[in-house]
């Protein structure tokens, strides 16, 4: 762990992923403290947004489907993302939203395990997790329903009743991350199917879906992956419950045989029957680049770094008196994702003064100051600098200006 007897010129000089910092187009005099809400420009990605635009579609028109093979891309995209998540490959395939694919992998788990019909998850998961939960039971009627589990309990809080279990691995308030091994393989002897939402784990710190057994699991690439805002999810079917999967959205590119037009729909039996509409070529091919900034580093060394940098942070922060003015309500470094939370009840003010001063963090409802750390382009110095301004602001009492407090339309 870091401590104060090592500067923040000095940790960055030890850093192995120093050198990564410079593949990211990133705005001077702004420290980027957001990342595990939406991730900056890699410089590829900018690269690839010109030539997918101008060349692939622009000279190439639809001859790019098989010359640029857009046509193999979800399932490639797919592949490369597998390789970050611990999936080996024909597992992961890349396309639409969260949102959409946890409406594929619940109908179909449901389908899978019939005769129980309950679907679990916590109450503090990410809303639109819950929401989608919600009008998927909508439509099925009064005989399948949600329960709600504690997170701080939840072994204890599932019976054979329950057919699938959607949990996301960290927390987006908090922070905290779950032990997916250990309640995968629980809820796995109850005869319950696992479902893991990983959009604040993917290209954070190590996730592996194979060695955990997990059943299914989604996540968003417009956070650690940098893949831009709006950038197309991913969703996991394990290999042995693909043959028995089946998808409720049976759209032309999930087909076994799509450019056969049959009238007849006949799901692909591989992981490309997730597939549903014409997958988004530009925002995809961005992604496709986006992804060669993990080239040449593992996991394992981000993840070092980020504990490193959350240790500093707090340690800046102590020491400049920041802390006595919030309340961490992150676990610990070893139970966390790659973020801290701090509650303050002028949180949004604190984010919205902060912004001001060229430090980019991010407030959640209702009091929460959310820090994020991505390891590949941030360094030491932009955490002490961050935490000065940080203490300037609470020591003037800047936020308590109107002008922080005018809520804005995305907070």
């Amino acid at each position: 762990m870091v401590t104060k007897v090592f500067s923040a010129e000095q940790l960055d000089d030890k850093d192995p992923l120093r050198l990564k910092r410079d593949e990211f187009a990133l705005p001077k005099d702004t420290i980027y403290l957001d990342g595990n809400s939406l991730g900056p420009l890699p410089k590829a990605a900018e690269v690839r947004a010109h030539d997918v635009v101008k060349r692939q579609w622009g000279d190439g028109l639809i001859t790019s489907w098989n010359q640029h093979q857009w046509i193999s891309m979800p399932t490639r995209v797919g592949d490369r993302i597998g390789q970050l998540i611990g999936a080996a490959s024909g597992q992961v395939v890349c396309c639409d939203s969260i949102s959409i694919n946890l409406f594929k992998v619940l109908s179909a788990a449901l389908k899978m395990n019939p005769s129980r019909k309950i679907i679990a998850t916590n109450r503090d998961n990410f809303p639109t997790d819950i929401y989608m939960v919600q009008g998927l039971l909508d439509l099925l009627g009064d005989e399948y329903s949600l329960r709600y589990i504690d997170e701080g309990n939840i072994c204890n809080e599932l019976d054979e009743d329950v057919a699938v279990v959607m949990l996301t691995q960290v927390n987006f308030r908090t922070g905290k991350k779950l032990d997916m091994q250990k309640m995968t393989a629980f809820a796995q002897s109850k005869g319950i199917l696992t479902l893991w939402d990983l959009a604040h784990s993917a290209g954070a710190f190590p996730v592996d879906l194979d060695a955990c057994s997990v059943d299914f699991a989604v996540g968003c690439t417009y956070k650690y992956l940098n893949g831009g805002p709006g950038a197309p999810a991913f969703i996991y079917v394990a290999q042995r419950h693909q043959k028995d999967y089946q998808q409720p959205l049976s759209g032309w590119m999930g087909h076994s045989a799509p450019f056969e037009f049959s009238p007849d729909y006949t799901p692909d039996r591989s992981i490309k029957q997730n597939l549903c509409g014409t997958p988004g070529v530009i925002g995809m091919s961005i992604l496709e680049a986006s992804l060669t900034v993990f080239d040449g580093v593992s996991l394992k060394a981000i993840d070092e770094k980020s504990k490193k940098l959350q240790a500093f942070f707090i340690a800046e922060a102590k020491s400049a008196g920041v802390l006595d003015e919030f309340t961490l309500v992150s676990p610990n470094v070893d139970n966390r994702g790659s973020q801290i939370a701090l509650a303050h009840s002028d949180a949004y003010a604190i984010c919205q003064a902060w912004i001001a001063k060229g430090v980019i963090a991010d407030f959640r409802a209702p009091n929460i100051l959310r820090i994020g750390f991505a390891p590949l382009y941030l360094c030491f110095k932009d955490i002490e600098i961050a935490v000065q301004k940080l203490s300037e602001i609470i020591k003037k009492q800047e936020y308590k200006h109107d002008i922080f407090r005018q809520k804005q339309a995305v907070t």
